[in-house]
């Protein structure tokens, strides 16, 4: 998308030219001496990594707080760069964003939404950060972006999968590079149809909170449209830790398939609880019982063990896909850390590295500026195959895999298969669809400060 005209956003765009030949925004403010929010002026630039570092989302945090680190390396140019050398773009250097070295601080969210907030307006108040990416909880996301959007800095949303992050909840300071809950339920009702067959009687369990609300709403719906029935959906709080009271009703409800609308921890534990209850033993309406978990992570696989075998669920990313982008990834993240990376470590570092491409083809750290950069942008090379950060609602559009628990796994990474890679069609929908808002959802303005 060009970046020559900011009237949309309510902002006045000259037509001067800097020197890299790319049209430098000028934003017209009752004071020159800061244009916006954290204006960087000297020959640094600060971002904040708002993440769960302890709480039943910590695994995924720490991954996610591994790759930001890492993202910040090779933008500084520091080790092998990493997808930058895939990365269709090329406007990236290596010498930190627009000339300034790039600093970092983090905080942790301990996936509670009071928190988060809290930790992320210390860092745009006191630390003076221009951007904060991460989470690993939607309410966190949906909490922390609201907060950016009034503060005038760009939301980079981490691992979020709710409809509402890029739905009723949408702002114009805040993007998503993660896939969402209706385009899990959109890849995965086809495979379980095969698999399972179209008369099913499904029991969910749902964590209390946007992510399990509207995940539990979208497998719903796309499981009954391919005829299944839904028996019931009970509500379980996050951290619960203790499940069987839970699943002690599903054995005598008539059910013959549990979907765990859990994460994390949580649905480690949901699923292991399930399994030591002997659900999968069972049969039911003369049907073998089965399990789903819609959304998936490797951590949450290594942790399940052996008793994922055979679950299937959907991921924004794995490791295991051979595109070139995913390999010098892999490579990069295993020589660091001695481990694959996980789907969320993916996309916070992903979203590092096209916020700083964004700012750079933008000429400008300004927010809105850089927000224009982003909005209608097409790429390629890290991991998804073809993308698009979608303008209306700022939400990214790719391919969407659906996984599967493996039954032979050869070490602790090996955990789970790719069993189909859904096109970007099938999970594509109208940025007013009654999910995500419809007709009343608006981005808004851009804010910068």
């Amino acid at each position: 998308m060009s970046n020559s005209n900011f009237t949309r956003r309510g902002v006045i765009k000259t037509g001067a030219v800097a020197g890299a030949g790319l049209a430098l925004p000028t934003i017209f403010t009752a004071s020159s001496a800061a244009a916006f929010t954290n204006e960087p002026t000297g020959g640094s630039v600060k971002i904040g990594f708002n993440v769960p570092q302890t709480g039943p989302y910590s695994e995924e945090g720490l991954d996610e707080l591994r790759a930001q680190e890492l993202a910040v390396a090779h933008l500084n140019g520091e080790g092998d760069g990493g997808m930058m050398n895939t990365f269709s773009s090329k406007a990236l250097q290596g010498n930190g964003i627009l000339g300034k070295k790039v600093e970092f601080v983090t905080g942790d969210t301990q996936t509670k939404s009071d928190v988060a907030r809290a930790s992320a307006q210390s860092m745009i108040q006191k630390d003076g950060v221009i951007m904060i990416n991460g989470g690993s909880s939607s309410g966190v996301a949906v909490a922390v972006q609201g907060l950016c959007q009034e503060a005038g800095v760009i939301f980079m949303a981490g691992l979020t999968h709710s409809n509402d992050t890029t739905g009723k909840d949408r702002k114009a300071n805040g993007f998503r590079h993660f896939f969402n809950a209706y385009m899990s339920g959109a890849a995965l009702a086809p495979v379980l149809k095969n698999a399972y067959g179209a008369d099913r009687r499904a029991y969910h369990l749902t964590a209390d909170y946007t992510w399990g609300w509207t995940q539990q709403e979208s497998i719903q719906a796309s499981t009954e449209a391919m005829g299944w029935s839904t028996v019931k959906d009970v509500r379980t709080p996050v951290g619960a830790g203790d499940f069987s009271s839970y699943i002690a009703p599903v054995l005598n409800s008539g059910a013959d398939v549990l979907v765990l609308n859990h994460y994390g921890a949580d649905m480690v534990n949901s699923l292991t609880q399930a399994i030591q209850f002997g659900l999968r033993d069972k049969q039911v309406n003369g049907k073998n019982f089965e399990i789903v978990v819609p959304l998936y992570s490797e951590l949450m696989a290594a942790g399940a063990g052996s008793n994922i075998e055979g679950v299937y669920g959907s991921m924004n990313w794995n490791w295991q896909l051979q595109d070139a982008g995913t390999q010098a990834f892999v490579k990069s993240f295993g020589e660091k850390y001695g481990r694959p990376p996980s789907n969320a470590a993916h996309t916070c570092y992903v979203q590092t590295l096209l916020y700083a491409d964004a700012v750079t083809r933008a000429n400008s750290f300004n927010p809105c500026a850089v927000a224009e950069a982003l909005e209608g942008f097409e790429f390629d090379g890290m991991g998804n195959g073809s993308t698009l950060y979608r303008a209306e609602d700022h939400q990214c559009f790719k391919d969407v895999l659906v996984m599967k628990g493996k039954e032979n796994p050869t070490n602790q990474y090996d955990t789970l298969e790719i069993v189909e890679t859904t096109p970007v069609a099938q999970v594509t929908y109208e940025a007013n669809h009654p999910m995500f808002g419809g007709d009343e959802a608006s981005l808004g303005t851009c804010n910068a400060g």
